[in-house]
């Protein structure tokens, strides 16, 4: 009598196909932390392009933090919301954060606002395309994600 091979037990959180270096734990940990670390950068880097290479000030400081902020919590709603969406709409958030955020930083230094415009909009392009190919290429016939 013929027995079916036992299979083996997959954690629910986890796919057979994706090799997990480090845990849950720290996986959790960098989901918080890159976008914090990233806010914090971009925000130095608006401040110190509004302040032209002038004084430090507190309303440069707080300017900072409070793009920092904005950043951050775009980033982090961005990354939560988006695996949920279709492949265009996912590409296009991201494409329109990348666009507004590099034409944002090029619109506090002493740039035109057309060219801070131009700008934004050549990224944006540029992020969804690369996005939207990469999304399209990791997708099953019926466009679920196998990745």
């Amino acid at each position: 009598m013929a027995h079916a091979a036992p299979r083996p037990r997959i954690m629910p959180r986890q796919r057979p196909d994706r090799i997990r270096v480090f845990s849950e734990r720290a996986h959790a940990v960098a989901n918080l932390a890159v976008p914090v670390v990233l806010g914090l950068v971009y925000g130095y880097w608006a401040a110190a392009n509004r302040r032209y290479g002038g004084p430090l000030t507190g309303w440069n400081i707080l300017f900072g933090f409070l793009t920092a902020l904005a950043f951050a919590a775009l980033c982090m709603a961005l990354l939560s919301v988006g695996p949920k969406l279709r492949r265009e709409v996912h590409a296009v958030l991201w494409g329109a954060f990348s666009g507004a955020a590099v034409g944002f930083l090029v619109s506090q230094s002493n740039m035109s606002v057309m060219r801070s415009a131009a700008l934004g909009v050549a990224v944006a392009a540029g992020v969804f395309a690369f996005l939207f190919y990469r999304y399209y290429t990791h997708e099953d016939a019926q466009g679920h994600r196998t990745e």
